[in-house]
């Protein structure tokens, strides 16, 4: 307890502690208003704003990490209690800066592999005319490649054993495996995914009916954006074992399925549709994709089925067309006096 006292106890450690504080506080306001002046920027062009301001956002964040950082290390190296072993693995001792040494080192490597990736692969990339899904690849292949490596150094300059660590962790692996099967087929249908490319970055797929953009396609899970409901978090394995429609590039058509009465007009109805699908469509929302289509296409317990079909432009108003068509047919079969099969039949008393 004496040799820790004697360690923090400092005539001057007081002061290099209040002078850290501010410096760091300085750096801090200096980052924040450096921010604020370029973002009141008026006038700015479209790619300023795009590219530069997260550009320059970035950057600033990594001098101010660094930077406190190396405050840090300037102000306390002599200190004693910065190099005191914390425990001793071997005949390496850890300490407090070596920790920080090992923070610093996955952290630059970190940083680095992105920039690399943004502006190195990048102009690979276009080079050979790789498209979007085979360089989402590449980049996460070099990434995880180089974190591997970064924390292997890290652990190594701490004095931890990694043949002790990679022995530890197969034990456990075997132990903890039948409690995450589900995150190892997650894991393992990931790499998949990023490997055949059933799907890619950017393109529109149908989950649970619901429609959107694959935004990121990570090792364990993918984040599809829909119109409506946000950012689903989808496991890797349900694009393995279901199948799961690719929208892209396909003709995106907005359905109404109606099923009437049996024994009414068909040919009224199919008129109605025709003309519900024509009042949505005069009513400026949709750009024309192709023809509309009616068709009758089943018959199902004592019901007629038809189905209305109007293509649209993109997935995002699909659903408010869908709904647009149904408030149309709603008004003009009640007009018409066409009754769904779900309505019951009034029985007139005799």
């Amino acid at each position: 307890m004496e040799n820790i006292v004697n360690i923090f106890s400092s005539e001057n450690l007081a002061s290099k502690s209040l002078d850290f504080a501010l410096f760091s506080t300085l750096i801090l306001t200096v980052k924040w208003l450096v921010m604020n002046v370029v973002k009141r920027k008026k006038h700015a062009p479209g790619s300023w704003k795009r590219e530069l301001i997260p550009l320059l956002n970035t950057t600033l964040n990594w001098l101010t990490f660094y930077g406190i950082l190396l405050l840090f290390l300037y102000y306390f190296s002599k200190e004693k209690w910065l190099f005191y072993p914390l425990y001793t693995s071997g005949d390496a001792e850890v300490t407090v800066f070596l920790i920080l040494v090992a923070i610093l080192t996955v952290s630059l490597a970190q940083r680095l592999v992105k920039l690399f990736n943004r502006f190195v692969m990048s102009r690979v990339y276009d080079f050979y005319d790789l498209d979007n899904g085979v360089a989402y690849t590449f980049n996460r292949l070099i990434y995880y490649t180089v974190m591997v490596i970064a924390l292997a150094i890290s652990f190594a300059t701490v004095g931890l054993d990694l043949t002790a660590a990679a022995a530890l962790f197969s034990v456990l692996g075997i132990g903890i495996g039948f409690g995450m099967r589900n995150v190892a087929g997650n894991f393992v249908s990931g790499i998949i995914i990023l490997f055949e490319r059933p799907i890619e970055v950017g393109e529109v797929v149908e989950v649970n009916g619901k429609f959107g953009k694959v935004e990121k396609i990570r090792l364990r899970s993918t984040v599809v954006k829909t119109a409506t409901e946000g950012s689903l978090i989808v496991p890797n394995q349900y694009f393995i074992e279901q199948i799961v429609p690719n929208r892209s590039g396909a003709e995106v058509i907005a359905e109404v399925v109606v099923e009437v009465t049996f024994g009414q007009d068909t040919e009224k109805v199919e008129e109605l549709l025709y003309e519900a699908a024509d009042k949505v469509i005069a009513e400026k929302e949709v750009e024309p994709r192709g023809p509309k289509n009616v068709r009758f296409i089943d018959f199902r317990n004592e019901a007629m089925v038809f189905k209305v079909e109007v293509p649209v432009q993109s997935i995002v108003i699909k659903q408010k067309i869908e709904s647009r068509l149904r408030h149309a047919i709603a008004f003009l079969f009640q007009k018409n006096n066409i009754r769904l099969a779900s309505q019951p039949i009034e029985v007139k008393p005799s």
